[in-house]
């Protein structure tokens, strides 16, 4: 149904900061723009299992008022958001640590007004990722 495209990924230096974007693009989202849907922001290190980094609930949506979950490795440093005039996604991060090198995707529900989960299986669009590597 639409295409993601991610951007933003580079070389940081601990403690500095990048910031992701995800845009979609598609004939359905015509219809249906990208914030009717729960989008999240994984992220693949070699020899790592995939890890799911942050997610954002459907438009209006939220979990004890909350609109977001993020794991625990990064919460408090990276926030999710979105700009629904956009169809676009972002992931800002910051006080980045080399732990935080991988590559990171940006996924997308096929179900509408949802709440979003940190499982990938949930997630049936992908992007080809964006390389970020921490490091001095």
């Amino acid at each position: 149904q639409f295409t993601l495209v991610e951007s933003g990924g580079g070389l940081a230096q601990p403690g500095g900061s990048l910031r992701l974007s995800c845009t979609a693009s598609g004939w359905s989202l015509e219809r249906r723009p990208l914030d009717r849907y729960p989008i999240a922001w994984f992220r693949s290190a070699p020899g790592k299992v995939r890890e799911a980094v942050a997610c954002m609930h459907s438009s209006g949506l939220s979990r004890e008022g909350i609109t977001a979950n993020y794991s625990d490795s990064v919460k408090a440093r990276f926030t999710i958001s979105r700009d629904s005039d956009k169809n676009t996604v972002y992931l800002q991060m910051n006080s980045l640590k080399p732990e935080d090198t991988a590559v990171y995707y940006c996924a997308a529900d096929d179900r509408v007004f949802r709440l979003c989960e940190l499982r990938s299986d949930d997630y049936p669009y992908w992007g080809q990722g964006t390389q970020v590597t921490v490091s001095s």
